[in-house]
């Protein structure tokens, strides 16, 4: 994943929630098969708009505090956040074509 960086429930307000443009942050678990195929999409995403949005990885396994905090019940979950709030939940598995089209109206496609 050379387009997305980690995040963890210590930084995840400065890099999230403080940050000048869309965050994406796909909330994942190492267990999950959806989640292994959304990845490599959510990467493709990153390095084609990565100058509109940034996009952020979040193992729910080893960060349980900022899930539980924004209601993720299921995986994958991926949150868009603009201004410190969540602007759109996208839930679920989904081909690129898709979260491109959930994701248009914050990249410039």
């Amino acid at each position: 994943m050379a387009n997305t960086s980690p995040v963890t429930d210590d930084d995840f307000a400065q890099t999230v929630l403080a940050a000048d443009k869309p965050v994406v942050v796909d909330f994942w678990a190492e267990w999950c098969g959806p989640c292994r195929q959304v990845g490599p999409i959510l990467d493709e995403i990153a390095g084609e708009h990565g100058a509109d949005i940034t996009v952020v990885k979040m193992n729910v396994d080893e960060n349980p505090v900022t899930p539980a905090q924004y209601r993720v019940t299921g995986i994958p979950t991926i949150n868009v956040y603009s201004g410190g709030e969540v602007v759109k939940s996208i839930v679920g598995a989904k081909p690129k074509a898709a979260l491109l089209s959930d994701l248009g109206e914050f990249i410039n496609a």
